[in-house]
């Protein structure tokens, strides 16, 4: 029974569809140079530029009545094998995600609401068709998105922030089933000026289930750098880091948040401007010793241009009358007959 539970827990993971922020895969360049003589032959490695010293102030620039919106992708799929039984699943999630600016304080903290205006979701499990939700269209969610839909077009949560991306309250409005609220929203901005090559952290505590019911808190971070500023941009470097030791079992449970990848930031504007994140990892022996499980996600996001006055899109929930009188397309959200796992996910 526990084997099939742990199992069954696994699939919730790829359906995780409205998450989180940051980052890309960091690229080095190496050179070497070489030359010959008659008597010996001499590599000479090519030294790298040297920063030039500069120290940058990485802070949010916003204002009340500013909108940050974003075109966000995701996609994941995860492989997993229990006792010679293999099972595969996939997800892919277009949203728009908006941040909404209410007010800033003038000691400079910024408050905003985190809103999902729109989401198109399709989960594919195993031996089963594939599912889709388009909130633009249906009206009723199929089984197992209804937590999707009750998310969309309403604030998931009221922030309150530093100029520097310091977390000062996070009031949850809309709680998904299993949903993770220390989810990643904001990118940790350092609190002093950096130069090029300087790091800085955001420690979290994770609380992961043990047997029995008991449960255990591990220590984690994310690692920043400031790997390049080109044309007033900033480069960062963002890398998840487990500190404590875990087991195979442990870090099934936190596998989504083992994320690589860098954003961009808009150093005068200041704002995030564009952010990729991914996540492949092989974990062996999680439910006996021959047991393992492949995990892969992409997410991408992307800040949509002059969005201080553009309008929000029309969804099925918030369609005026006129719009309402077009005949939703909702076939999708009849085509499956049996509720799948409810999903654990970041919310974005």
């Amino acid at each position: 029974m526990r084997t099939l539970t742990t199992h069954r827990s696994l699939f919730a993971l790829v359906t995780a569809a409205l998450s989180i922020w940051a980052s890309a895969a960091v690229i080095a360049a190496e050179g070497d140079a070489s030359e010959s003589t008659d008597r010996s032959l001499l590599r000479v490695a090519e030294a790298p530029a040297k920063p030039d010293g500069k120290k940058y102030e990485l802070r949010y620039k916003l204002n009340r009545g500013d909108v940050l919106r974003y075109e966000v992708t995701h996609r994941a799929s995860i492989r997993s094998t229990i006792d010679n039984t293999t099972q595969a699943a996939q997800t892919k999630t277009d949203s728009i995600k908006a941040w909404k600016v209410t007010d800033v304080v003038p000691e400079g903290d910024i408050e905003f609401t985190n809103v999902v205006e729109k989401v198109h979701m399709v989960n594919q499990l195993p031996d089963k068709d594939p599912v889709e939700y388009d909130s633009t269209k249906d009206t009723v969610a199929p089984p197992g998105f209804e937590d999707a839909a009750k998310a969309v077009g309403v604030p998931l949560s009221v922030m309150r922030i530093t100029p520097f991306g310091k977390v000062v309250r996070r009031d949850v409005k809309v709680r998904g089933q299993n949903a993770e609220d220390d989810a990643p929203i904001v990118l940790r901005l350092p609190d002093q000026p950096v130069a090029i090559g300087e790091t800085w952290d955001e420690s979290f505590e994770v609380q992961v289930k043990l047997e029995k019911n008991n449960t255990k808190m591990i220590q984690t971070r994310r690692h920043h750098k400031l790997a390049d500023v080109k044309n007033g941009v900033a480069t960062i470097e963002v890398t998840y880091q487990v500190l404590s030791p875990i087991d195979a079992t442990m870090e099934t449970q936190i596998v989504q948040r083992l994320m690589e990848g860098e954003a961009r930031f808009d150093i005068e504007k200041g704002q995030v401007i564009g952010q990729q994140m991914d996540v492949d990892k092989r974990i062996i022996g999680f439910a006996g010793p021959t047991s393992s499980m492949q995990y892969v996600m992409k997410m991408e996001e992307s800040l949509v241009k002059d969005e201080t006055t553009a309008k929000p899109p029309t969804t099925a929930a918030n369609a005026t009358p006129e719009a309402k009188t077009v005949k939703p397309q909702t076939q999708t959200a009849n085509r499956i007959k049996t509720t799948q796992p409810s999903s654990k996910k970041y919310r974005r």
